[in-house]
């Protein structure tokens, strides 16, 4: 079965993945969702500098990339974003552009790489950012990835929902590819999870979280 019929349509626009029973972002306001949890989680565009490198379990719609170029570019931040997704089944681009109807205020930053994405590009270089889409489970493909990260963005389903994207093993991984006093953000404050990033090196703290969300988790490599 495609991903495409995996998932069902909230409100028209909001994905809903049938196999693991979430939405793939707030119903009510996505975007400000993404800059509230994973963009300010991480203090960014604060510390944007040419060169700065997010990573991202769960790519999904690309929300949070384009959140996070339309950052980068309002904030005239000279030369590239590095922005990296490990993503085990990626949404059609028509899909994603459905999703991003209604924020309208994204579309002039996702376009260009959407276009490269329907043209089956996976590794996406333009003026402002260096992409790539490293597809398979993250379980297998981040423990053979080299790189060193700035920023996570740890965006998978409910760990309840989707244990595997926050198995030790892979949060491990995680911060074995984190710059010192680099930083992770994550919707979730489960206790479990929060023990995990602890033991693998973060410091964590919970912040207020998003909309219904009580609280949310936020921490730094080695602090």
């Amino acid at each position: 079965m495609s991903q495409t019929e995996m998932i069902s349509w909230l409100n028209d626009f909001v994905p809903y993945s049938r196999h693991f029973h979430d939405c793939y972002f707030d119903k009510k306001d996505g975007l400000h969702e993404s800059r509230h949890v994973f963009l300010a989680g991480n203090r960014l565009p604060y510390r944007f500098r040419a060169g700065f490198h997010i990573a991202e379990l769960g790519f999904g719609t690309g929300l949070n990339l384009f959140a996070s170029l339309q950052a980068w570019q309002q904030h005239s931040v000279i030369g590239q974003l590095r922005y990296t997704s490990f993503e085990v089944a990626p949404l059609s681009t028509s899909d994603m552009r459905r999703a991003l109807t209604p924020f309208r205020e994204l579309l002039p930053y996702a376009e260009s790489i959407l276009v490269s994405m329907d043209a089956g590009k996976s590794s996406i270089v333009l003026p402002n950012i260096e992409f790539n889409l490293i597809v398979g489970d993250a379980r297998q493909t981040l423990p053979n990835w080299v790189g060193k990260v700035d920023a996570w963005f740890l965006d998978g389903f409910a760990p309840t929902r989707n244990p595997e994207l926050w198995e030790p093993n892979l949060l491990a991984s995680v911060a074995a590819c984190t710059q010192p006093k680099g930083t992770f953000a994550t919707y979730s404050a489960a206790g479990e999870v929060r023990r995990t990033l602890q033991a693998v090196g973060f410091s964590v703290q919970r912040k207020s979280g998003f909309g219904r969300k009580r609280h949310m988790c936020v921490g730094t490599l080695g602090a």
